[in-house]
């Protein structure tokens, strides 16, 4: 199935339409154009579950130290319980890029429906809405809202317009291989240049049966016996960006 990045799609795309390959794409103010992926439930259980894990372990260390404070210890961990619950969630997803720390193990993060940063309004109605998402009991609503909506949506998010998506990750450029770099018989376009590079740093992802393949088709214009043509092809890529890349 094609995905979103490779299928026909028109110049603009609204935010609402329906995502393909689970891939949210939107279009900026400034004409860029955006790949969310929205996370499904599952990440998003164990998101919660990690952020509920770390609630309980601070308000347990919380009522073990108010203790020697009696009943009004008591009564000031009940409203730190509150204020945590409440704002817990909030101050990690405004403050933090929209992480709370189980997002982060998660490599997830929440924005608005556009993209953009999450803003305090905007949290504060996704996670006040959790009682809705919560009822009837066990977050059936919430988990149900998520199956079905296309971007796995809970209703606090369908309320504030927010999104929980995929956080992207720096791209890193594959190594090429440790080879003596070589110069090319014959000035290369740069079409040329780039799939010289391409073979070389796709090395790890391709069998020998078909990396031989490919190099023998540059055997003949680059005059070495096919055997000969990927060990030619690597110092090429390798001279093209020098001793030093990797």
């Amino acid at each position: 199935m094609p995905t979103a990045l490779s299928s026909p799609r028109p110049a603009v795309r609204s935010p609402q339409a329906p995502p393909l390959d689970t891939c949210y794409q939107v279009e900026t103010p400034e004409g860029i154009d955006l790949v969310l992926r929205p996370a499904g439930l599952l990440p998003r259980a164990l998101a919660y579950s990690i952020d509920l894990l770390i609630r309980g372990a601070i308000l347990l260390l919380m009522f073990i130290v108010l203790a020697v404070l009696g009943q009004f210890g008591f009564g000031l961990g009940l409203i730190l319980m509150f204020l945590l619950n409440w704002w817990y969630m909030v101050l990690f997803e405004v403050l933090n890029q929209g992480r709370s720390p189980g997002k982060q193990v998660m490599g997830l993060r929440v924005v608005h429906d556009d993209g953009t940063p999450i803003g305090w309004a905007a949290s504060l109605i996704r996670n006040l809405l959790r009682f809705v998402d919560i009822l009837p009991l066990g977050y059936m609503l919430g988990i149900l809202s998520c199956l079905l909506h296309p971007a796995f949506k809970r209703l606090g998010d369908i309320a504030a317009g927010s999104l929980v998506i995929y956080r992207d990750e720096k791209p890193v450029r594959p190594a090429l291989p440790d080879v003596p770099p070589e110069q090319a018989p014959f000035p290369l376009t740069l079409a040329e240049q780039r799939a010289m590079l391409s073979f070389a740093e796709r090395q790890g992802t391709l069998s020998a049966a078909r990396r031989t393949e490919l190099a023998s088709i540059l055997a003949i214009p680059l005059d070495a016996p096919p055997e000969q043509a990927e060990a030619h092809i690597n110092g090429i890529a390798r001279g093209l960006l020098g001793p030093a890349s990797t």
